[in-house]
């Protein structure tokens, strides 16, 4: 197993921000598993967690609010909980290089903790509560949405993401219409309390994909992201 770079400031400059205390830093980049190690290694991340969630919630809202002027609450509160989902934290988090820096337990480090994405969203949060308590709300702000990018496009790609079913529909009803696409549940597994679907998805007769789950609208979508993922692969093919 690599060990993860002890040295910050590569990460301050993924950040795009150079800490004055860096203790909160070092704070947020910790797990409370890597202190069943090192007990005197100073506090986990969980107060700083907690605090940057509510600091993250704010600056997302906001520029959520200014960004779309004309939407209703419904739909702003729809794209702010696609922009929050941990998923999506993690991902950032992994983007910028939080996961190197993580201090975890042997343990948690033996088993994967760098790429489970609870971890991977609570650091992400406590760096924005670190950055915050370094600095101030206008130097969050600006940091926060540099790492997220165009909110406008972000919302999209992420709506889209979340919803791979209605993206298949979109790319074939142009040349086949509304009922082309068919999903069939071509096998269970698994004991009655936990069964497995596979799911497979048919363009008329021909099929697209096949995908498994815990349910049937799981495995729909698993399998729908396989089609797409056919498709594609099919235009890039073309157009070489």
């Amino acid at each position: 197993m690599t060990a993860p770079d002890t040295g910050l400031e590569s990460l301050e400059k993924n950040l795009g921000y150079t800490f004055r205390n860096r203790a909160l830093l070092h704070e947020a980049l910790t797990h409370g598993s890597f202190l069943q190690d090192e007990p005197q290694a100073g506090p986990n991340n969980q107060r700083l967690e907690f605090f940057g969630d509510s600091v993250l919630n704010y600056v997302i809202t906001e520029a959520i609010f200014r960004e779309f002027p004309e939407e209703r609450e419904g739909v702003l509160s729809s794209r702010r909980s696609v922009m929050l989902r941990g998923s999506h934290l993690a991902a950032l988090a992994q983007r910028l290089g939080l996961d190197a820096h993580v201090r975890l337990g042997k343990s948690d480090d033996a088993l994967g903790g760098r790429k489970r994405a609870s971890i991977l969203e609570d650091v992400f949060e406590a760096v924005v509560g670190a950055v915050y308590l370094d600095s101030d709300i206008a130097t969050v702000r600006e940091l926060v949405l540099t790492w997220y990018g165009p909110l406008a496009t972000q919302i999209l790609n992420l709506e889209l993401a979340d919803n791979p079913k209605g993206r298949l529909q979109e790319l074939v009803q142009p040349a086949h219409g509304n009922t082309a696409l068919r999903y069939d549940v071509v096998a269970t597994t698994g004991p009655r309390h936990a069964l497995a679907y596979e799911v497979t998805v048919y363009l008329h007769a021909e099929k697209l994909g096949s995908g498994t789950g815990s349910s049937k609208k799981i495995a729909e979508e698993a399998a729908a992201r396989a089609a797409l993922e056919k498709l594609e692969m099919k235009d890039r093919e073309s157009g070489d």
